[in-house]
């Protein structure tokens, strides 16, 4: 393709770009009060990516996968889905975290910055070179650092702290990773590693392979590059907290199932995954059981939620359902998860799960957000997770790790119980001495979204079951 037509196929993320540059300029030359125009431009930029990664989308099943820039940068069904649900999660963010951030000094910089990060994380989606990936993985860190810390709490400060050393930390050994990678094949391209990985010393190559490994599992939020997780979820604004943990997880575990399906046979790379996957749920679930603050249990319930996206990935390459798994289980986590940190921007005063007393007999649509979104991170049906578990289930089943199936049923039975520890105080009268005394008066542009979050849960659970169907659980492209 020409460098036209290579610029043509990435309008989801011109538009992106487009967005972040024009809601700087404009947050930079309007006053505080007119700082909404910045949020019109950022929801305008995310809508037209979604419809044009919706477009790209449609035509995946039934097009053949292509790569622009030289092969860098790979156009499949992969990379569309990712789009589309960075996209649309970007929308849902921005939603839930009107009445958070309008009239605030940074409002139009955190709009910029949502998008700034999206694009980095679709970056990842798509990265089809390592260098590109080292490139996606900064665009979509940098721009979190400053999220996590912009409400400028001494909570949000730590958070960001903690983050950024973290993220300096696996940056420094994904670089290095590439560094390994690149000295032992000659190339960065992702199409030139399998032939020359394959002829070169597995101990090297398993070196440069972990620590790429390990600056996506800090994007994707899991063991061992986790730590930041709950406290970003607890420190960080409403708004940011639903963001960081969902939308670097897409283009985390996209770019990671790309890399590795690449990788020769020469190292046991699955199993080094499988066992991750058991130990972030493991560790995700039982870290939740002793939190009392709904944003850090959902903190460590995105971590848990991680230990299930790696399942497809550790039998990249190798099992036809793998990626498609993937896609539907981002798709119905990213929805649900913001979902449910809908529901506390609804409510943000209330720091512990005995303050939700009393939600069910005064805002009923609220409760049954609430009920939706849980149940579904715990897998029930007809929600949006229930799918994404049963595909990535049977994929991790067909790739032979049927012990890796068993711990993760094992760790979705111990989950129902701490969220459970959510669901029961809102369905149960308010006490007396309850925080709030049973006085619920949520934030309309909130509350909204909750209930809207919930609706497109059961969508996603019921819609995509049936395209599942009728596609035959092909992958895309």
């Amino acid at each position: 393709m020409n460098s036209g037509a290579d610029a043509l196929a990435l309008l989801p993320e011109l538009f992106l770009l487009a967005g972040a540059v024009l809601a700087l300029l404009t947050g930079s030359f309007t006053a505080r009060e007119r700082q909404w125009i910045s949020r019109v431009i950022a929801v305008v930029a995310s809508s037209a990516s979604a419809v044009a990664a919706g477009v790209a989308f449609a035509a995946g099943p039934v097009a053949e996968s292509m790569s622009v820039y030289d092969g860098s940068y790979i156009l499949d069904g992969g990379t569309a889905a990712g789009r589309l649900v960075v996209a649309l999660s970007a929308l849902l963010v921005i939603a839930l975290g009107v009445d958070e951030l309008r009239g605030t000094a940074r409002e139009s910089e955190t709009y910029v910055l949502i998008l700034l990060a999206s694009l980095g994380a679709v970056v990842l989606a798509g990265a089809a070179d390592l260098l590109v990936l080292a490139v996606g993985f900064l665009l979509a860190s940098i721009p979190l650092y400053a999220l996590i810390g912009i409400g400028g709490t001494k909570a949000g400060a730590e958070a960001a702290l903690k983050t950024y050393l973290l993220g300096a930390l696996f940056g420094i050994l994904l670089l290095l990773g590439v560094t390994v990678l690149y000295a032992v094949s000659g190339t960065t391209s992702y199409a030139g590693l399998r032939g020359t990985l394959a002829a070169a010393a597995p101990a090297v190559v398993g070196v440069g392979l972990v620590g790429v490994l390990a600056g996506l599992m800090f994007k994707a939020g899991a063991v061992p590059g986790h730590f930041w997780v709950p406290d970003a979820a607890e420190g960080s604004g409403t708004a940011v907290a639903a963001f960081a943990t969902t939308v670097p997880k897409i283009g985390g575990f996209l770019a990671a199932y790309r890399l590795l399906e690449m990788m020769p046979g020469t190292v046991r790379w699955p199993l080094l995954i499988a066992l991750l996957s058991v130990l972030t749920m493991t560790l995700g679930n039982l870290a939740a059981y002793t939190q009392s603050n709904p944003r850090r249990l959902l903190g460590w319930s995105t971590v848990s939620q991680a230990g299930y996206l790696l399942m497809p990935v550790a039998v990249a390459g190798s099992v036809p359902l793998a990626l498609p798994s993937l896609v539907v289980f981002l798709a119905g986590y990213a929805v649900t998860n913001l979902a449910a940190f809908a529901v506390i921007a609804a409510y943000p005063d209330r720091m512990e799960l005995r303050a939700y007393e009393g939600l069910a007999a005064a805002r009923p649509w609220h409760a049954v957000a609430l009920v939706v979104a849980l149940l579904s991170l715990v897998g029930t049906p007809p929600t949006a997770v229930f799918l994404g578990k049963l595909t990535v289930f049977t994929a991790a089943w067909d790739g032979g790790f049927w012990w890796l199936t068993l711990a993760a049923a094992v760790n979705t039975v111990i989950s129902l119980f701490y969220y459970l520890r959510w669901l029961a105080p809102a369905f149960r009268a308010a006490s007396p001495d309850s925080p709030g005394a049973g006085e619920f008066s949520p934030r309309p542009w909130a509350g909204r979204t909750a209930v809207a979050g919930a609706v497109l849960v059961l969508v996603v659970g019921v819609g995509a079951g049936l395209a599942w169907a009728a596609l035959g659980g092909l992958p895309a492209g």
